[in-house]
């Protein structure tokens, strides 16, 4: 079994660089908030589909309840946490943003993922509603949004110019009718929605700047995986070159209830 695999068998976490990317991204944030509660999180994950995510968090040791519309993914949720013997730590939830308040009681969650799910609601104000209404206090959002500069420079590497240019002036941010991406965002309007619903946005960076730009074969190895993620860390600290970040296929923000 190669070193990819057994990674992905113990802990669920996808060998590919853009996973690789969002999950240290999120790491870090639980790696924080645990230090601060002094106990394992509990995680609602908003969209999480197939678990991508919320399996690793349970292989940490984490409590988390995936809430997605679709019984396929699922379905694949489930099986995904019995192969990593993580089960007993995640619940599978068919529902939406309108869901989330059924699924809290006393013990809100301490952090809630949103992450590639903003840009497929009908209303995102209210999605962040939703999530605002059931964090505890002092909660963590972690929000993954499309950002449109990072369809500009693609389209515009592509030779596409006229998608770069409709991805540039479209209030949507898409590069066309045909773009499978229904809604893209810049990172402004991000956090004044983010501060319209009373969260408090406490960063925002820029994810998978170079990954979606590198041909797979040249990170075909967790040594190359791992080295392309540091350097895009690396990139959003460094003074200089933070700017970079603004590129990012994705925006990451991590907000707090206060």
């Amino acid at each position: 079994m190669t070193e990819d695999a057994t990674t992905a068998r113990h802990t669920g976490v996808s060998a590919s660089p853009r996973t690789a990317a969002m999950w240290a991204a999120v790491d870090e944030v639980v790696t924080h908030r645990q230090a601060e509660l002094g106990r394992p999180l509990r995680v609602i994950d908003l969209g999480g589909g197939t678990g991508g995510l919320a399996v690793p968090l349970a292989v940490a040791g984490h409590d988390v309840t995936v809430v997605d519309p679709s019984p396929d993914a699922l379905a694949s949720l489930r099986r995904r946490a019995a192969e990593a013997q993580a089960s007993s730590r995640v619940s599978a939830v068919q529902g939406d943003a309108d869901t989330l308040e059924s699924l809290v009681g006393r013990d809100r969650p301490d952090l809630v993922l949103c992450h590639g799910t903003l840009e497929y609601v009908d209303d995102p104000e209210a999605t962040l509603r939703r999530i605002a209404e059931v964090l505890a206090p002092g909660g963590i959002l972690s929000l993954v949004v499309p950002q449109r500069s990072a369809a500009v420079v693609a389209r515009a590497l592509a030779g596409q110019f006229a998608q770069a240019r409709a991805a540039l002036d479209r209030p949507d941010g898409r590069w066309g009718d045909a773009d499978p991406v229904p809604r893209r965002f810049d990172k402004g309007a991000v956090l004044a929605l983010v501060e319209t619903t009373g969260l408090r946005a406490q960063r925002a960076h820029g994810i998978r700047i170079f990954s979606d730009l590198v041909p797979s074969a040249l990170v075909d190895s967790a040594a190359d995986r791992s080295a392309l993620v540091n350097l895009e860390r690396a990139v959003t600290e460094h003074p200089d070159f933070a700017v970079l970040a603004d590129i990012g296929t994705s925006l990451h923000v991590i907000a707090t209830r206060p």
